[in-house]
């Protein structure tokens, strides 16, 4: 039971579209990542996906529309819905995921992170 700096811990990460798990909320996993650039149309069938912005900026782009979020809003993915966050600069996030959630939902690509590489230390 430790104070922990969403926030700083997002600036401290090296790699790109590589989430760390950095908290659990019962069955959810609170993460952080460092982004820039596109990650990849996907989507969750069973899980929803909070995105807030601790830094910078993001659009989530979703079929029909986009969804820019500066600092300090979130957006809720509802599960289901085909998404693709994009990061024009870099950009630093908080998710709330459950445990189950696939980092690129329903397909693999090189960005892709498993579960092991998100629980890695910080």
């Amino acid at each position: 039971m430790n104070v922990i700096s969403p926030t700083n811990i997002a600036a401290s990460l090296s790699e790109f579209w590589s989430p760390r798990v950095i908290g659990e909320v019962d069955d959810a996993f609170i993460k952080v990542a460092k982004l820039h650039g596109s990650l990849t149309w996907h989507s969750h069938d069973e899980e929803d996906e909070l995105f807030l912005v601790l830094k910078g900026h993001l659009r989530i782009e979703l079929e029909g529309r986009a969804v820019e979020l500066s600092e300090g809003e979130m957006f809720i993915v509802p599960k289901g819905v085909r998404h693709n966050p994009v990061a024009e600069q870099e950009c630093q996030v908080m998710l709330i995921e459950r445990k189950s959630t696939l980092h690129t939902g329903d397909v693999v690509v090189e960005k892709t992170r498993s579960l092991a590489e998100q629980l890695r230390p910080v």
